[in-house]
């Protein structure tokens, strides 16, 4: 193992370019340990975010030698390929500064997807109770999991070719709330999912799956929203 790391970094905005540096190499030692670094003792003006750095939060992704991932849980060892480490902000999101995307748009379509839970109960009901045996809990029972990282929205292609695609992450909690008796929305949430940007968008290429850190599939739920799209077709609903 080389003392030291060639590591090249994301700088400036959507027209930036990237700087190379030097940084000392430790047994392991993570992605987010390089970046802190570089930031901390080779240039302070360097931007990046993270928080919990145990791979909780999720706000550490970035691009990796070319594929998003969480940098607190990706190891040096694992990725340091040919003397090479390029780092770089999320794919498919703008550029605030050097590795910090902005997430708004993001957000914004968990929205469009209506992806907000819409109950019927109010504080003075009792608690409602979902069944864990049930078929529909069964279903949702990963997809739920999901913590808005943004790596399957970077990793997805149809993103990158039809920037108005709701994306992976966004339909995947759709997904979670059309199989949620609890849930209200019902098709109204179909609607919002079921148009030229919504889920039969979706080529079924599964990057989202495949590089989803949680190792969730939004693919599958993806799938699943097309067959409830078309049910409530058949039936008239949409």
């Amino acid at each position: 193992m080389s003392a030291t790391l060639n590591v090249s970094v994301w700088r400036g905005g959507a027209d930036g370019a990237y700087r190379d540096y030097e940084v000392p190499r430790h047994e392991s030692q993570t992605v987010l340990d390089v970046v802190t670094h570089i930031q901390r003792a080779l240039d302070p003006t360097l931007a990046y975010r993270y928080a919990c750095r145990v791979g909780m939060c999720g706000s550490c992704a970035m691009t990796v030698n070319g594929a998003p991932r969480w940098t607190c849980r990706t190891h040096v060892d694992k990725v340091y390929k040919n003397r090479k480490l390029e780092i770089a902000p999320l794919r498919n999101l703008p550029v605030i500064r050097d590795l910090v995307a902005d997430m708004r748009e993001f957000f914004d379509k968990w929205a469009r997807a209506r992806g907000q839970f819409r109950g019927a109960r109010t504080k003075a009901d009792d608690f409602a109770r979902v069944a864990p045996g049930s078929e529909a809990r069964k279903l949702v029972d990963a997809a739920i999991e999901c913590i808005g990282c943004g790596v399957c929205y970077s990793a997805c292609d149809v993103v990158a070719a039809i920037p108005e695609y709701l994306g992976p992450a966004a339909l995947n909690r759709a997904w979670t709330l059309a199989k949620d008796e609890r849930d209200t929305l019902g098709v109204d949430r179909l609607r919002a999912v079921a148009g030229d940007a919504g889920c039969h968008a979706c080529h079924t290429h599964m990057s989202c799956t495949e590089r989803c850190p949680k190792g969730l599939s939004p693919t599958a739920g993806i799938s699943g929203l097309k067959r409830a799209v078309a049910g409530a077709a058949l039936r008239g609903e949409l």
